[in-house]
């Protein structure tokens, strides 16, 4: 199913959303597309502030593919421990840094099926990547979006690639750069899992959710 929620509806539901939320950015902290890459790997079943607080460190001891390649596995760890499946994502991030520098001269390659192939890097990275860091029109589907977007009725799925693709149908041209921010954003501090704040909602009155609270 594309979406419940009218054609005009979805303009009027992002232009709320953007006002709300005008700098819609990640809250990953990050200098370059590499380490923004290293951050998303690392931010899977983990949350930005324990991201942030390992990275802080780690960039600035190793801030390029090299200087972590050089750290090694056991390094790396020392940075990420308080991370969880630090074990795992240490592997896939120096197996990356080594693929990196073998193949794209240390450089974060400009492709989905480029990005996909490295360690570590599933559909949802490759997205967060494109958008964010290359400006692609793209949306990556995480618990916040797939949320969001199944209780307002802007793109109804049961799976994240349905809602990705339902959402790419259904956002306005003009939002597909911001509406992954837009929508995680919102899900985050607004249409929480858990007690939504749906009586602060700038959408409350185009939700389609039946469970909304007054």
């Amino acid at each position: 199913m594309l979406s419940v929620v009218k054609k005009t509806q979805r303009a009027e539901l992002f232009a709320r959303l953007q006002k709300s939320i005008p700098e819609p950015v990640t809250e990953l902290r990050y200098r370059t597309r590499f380490q923004l890459l290293v951050a998303v790997i690392l931010s899977a079943q983990a949350t930005d502030v324990s991201v942030n607080r390992a990275t802080r460190p780690l960039f600035r001891a190793a801030a390029t593919p090299r200087a972590i390649y050089d750290l090694g596995v056991p390094g790396l760890k020392h940075y990420i421990r308080s991370i969880g499946l630090f074990n795992t994502k240490a592997q896939n991030i120096i197996k990356t840094c080594s693929i990196l520098l073998a193949d794209y001269s240390g450089r974060v390659p400009r492709d989905r099926a480029a990005l996909e192939a490295l360690p570590g890097v599933g559909r949802k990275t490759a997205n967060v990547v494109l958008n964010t860091a290359f400006g692609e029109p793209t949306i990556a589907v995480d618990t916040h979006i797939y949320r969001v977007s199944n209780r307002t009725g802007l793109a109804k799925g049961r799976t994240v690639l349905a809602v990705e693709k339902a959402l790419l149908r259904a956002t306005p041209k003009s939002y597909l750069r911001n509406a992954h921010h837009l929508l995680i954003l919102h899900g985050r501090y607004t249409c929480r899992a858990r007690a939504p704040l749906c009586g602060h909602c700038v959408l409350s009155d185009l939700c389609q959710w039946p469970s909304k609270t007054a």
